[in-house]
């Protein structure tokens, strides 16, 4: 009898022992992957890249003893002038407008839409002498360049010489 007794607790401790462990797994909580905190993500503010003027390299002077002079070229700007300018005759080189009014154009070099007109257009009392004559517009009687350069030009007489 005390050994049936012990088989039996033999077997039945284990079991109550795997029992008790399930009743307890209940109040077990599992952290795994699925409940992990998000991860935390760091912005960084963007990266602002100015450009820079080229820079010049001057090598060092031969050794004969003359001297290397570099002179870096600035970029030139050409805005045109918000002026309107009346004249009788303007004489230039290079004229440069928005808007061309002329009763007469002598130019060997004309650039820009051409609208014949066949009204006589308004001018000034006076001639203008310029090696170059920019304006937003421009009314003329007459005008001698080598260069007419605009947008819109409204002539009345159009030669190239």
């Amino acid at each position: 009898m005390k050994r049936l007794m012990l088989q039996s607790s033999l077997v039945a401790v284990p079991a109550l022992v795997v029992l008790a462990s399930a009743a307890f797994a209940a109040d077990v909580t599992v952290i795994g992957p699925s409940s992990a905190p998000p991860p935390v993500v760091v912005e960084q503010p963007p990266t602002v890249i100015q450009q820079q003027p080229p820079s010049v390299v001057v090598p060092p002077p031969p050794s004969s003893g003359s001297t290397v002079v570099v002179t870096p070229s600035s970029p030139q700007v050409s805005v045109a002038s918000p002026v309107t300018v009346l004249a009788d005759g303007i004489r230039a080189n290079q004229v440069r407008a928005q808007t061309i009014y002329a009763n007469r154009i002598r130019a060997r070099e004309v650039q820009g839409t051409i609208h014949q007109t066949h009204d006589k257009i308004g001018s000034g009392k006076q001639d203008i002498k310029a090696p170059v004559l920019t304006a937003s517009v421009i009314y003329a009687d007459e005008i001698r360049a080598d260069s007419v350069v605009a947008n819109d030009i409204y002539v009345r007489d159009l030669s190239r010489e």
